[in-house]
């Protein structure tokens, strides 16, 4: 038995600890953004679990509802967010909670009020359980004015307002990625102790990639300049190799990818979808949110990505996000035809 690598996995730097030494560095801090956290990661703990058993525990079925995005609803999809909405809850630091399951915002109940706002998508890409694709959580926090008196407006904020945001990705092991605004740090569930572990320190999307990533099903309802740039990464004009494509059709999957090998993740507005199809508040803000920190770009096809002031809790919104050289050639190819 090798004893120097035993000892060294008893310096693990988890999830928890790194969060409290982030907390040390604001001696005026009460403790309740870590707990809150804490409570974020419980829940994508259990998730975990229920995911790892959905097939035997027949969990994959469907729960026979429809959502209001108007997706049916996978049962685990339904369990997911009756966790986050418990977990948010019992924290007592949070006030409003935004799910993508739920039409309305819930406001919680004065006794249990605290001074966050949490926006999440539980189980995003949750139709490709049956087929064990990666899917994962996103999550966004905002810190409320008025915890007293909560109204919609507190949440209905741009994305840079945001103090933190991340996502847990579960897959063939389950990553949680987070930013509380001083870079990204990426976490692996180590199963035998239970324990997030710091396993992607600072995490730097590279400045260009070789990847792009984009649903090419709906190329014929493209706009000009996204049917110009796929274009560009297919057959470039000056002499370098093509990119690769990649697409999972799973944000949090392609997002993941994207932040760690860099490249481009696009979901653009087409004729089908004239305002996008990802949610602005709980999954484009989260990951611009992300992107940003680790040194890359969002943009929406006409504005930076965490400008955007959202008028609905499920508002849309076209994203191109990923490494900085390649979504400023997106913004050239939207500037050119906005001259036009």
């Amino acid at each position: 038995m090798d004893h120097a690598a035993e000892a060294n996995r008893t310096d693990l730097m988890t999830i928890t600890r790194f969060v409290l030494n982030e907390q040390s560095k604001y001696p005026e801090s009460r403790g309740d953004f870590t707990i809150l956290l804490s409570n974020i990661v419980l829940g994508c703990k259990f998730v975990c679990t229920a995911v790892n058993k959905a097939g035997l525990a027949k969990l994959i079925g469907l729960a026979g509802e429809t959502n209001v995005q108007g997706e049916e609803q996978k049962k685990l999809d339904v369990l997911s967010n009756d966790v986050f909405v418990k977990a948010l809850i019992s924290s007592g630091r949070t006030c409003i909670l935004v799910s993508e399951e739920d039409e309305q915002a819930t406001f919680v109940e004065p006794s249990k009020r605290g001074r966050y706002a949490v926006v999440f998508d539980p189980l995003d890409g949750s139709s490709n359980i049956d087929c064990g694709v990666s899917i994962g959580t996103i999550f966004g926090i905002y810190m409320v004015k008025d915890s007293i008196e909560p109204t919609l407006d507190e949440v209905l904020q741009p994305g840079k307002n945001m103090l933190a945001a991340g996502y847990c990705m579960y897959g063939s092991s389950c990553t949680f990625v987070l930013s509380t605004g001083a870079g990204v740090n990426g976490f692996t569930l180590d199963p035998s102790l239970g324990e997030f572990i710091l396993t992607h320190p600072d995490i730097k999307i590279p400045k260009k990639g070789k990847i792009y990533s984009v649903n090419e099903g709906n190329a014929k309802n493209w706009d000009g300049p996204t049917a110009k740039y796929v274009e560009r990464c297919k057959f470039p004009k000056d002499g370098s190799s093509p990119k690769s494509l990649r697409y999972i059709g799973s944000m949090v999957a392609d997002v993941h990818r994207t932040l760690l090998y860099g490249g481009i993740f696009l979901y653009p507005a087409d004729k089908k979808s004239p305002n996008g199809k990802l949610r602005v508040l709980y999954e484009v803000f989260p990951m611009s949110f992300l992107m940003e920190q680790a040194g890359g770009q969002a943009f929406t096809g006409k504005q930076r990505a965490l400008d955007l002031v959202p008028n609905d809790i499920h508002e849309r919104s076209p994203i191109f996000l990923g490494s900085y050289e390649d979504v400023e050639e997106v913004k050239a190819l939207y500037a050119a035809e906005d001259k036009k």
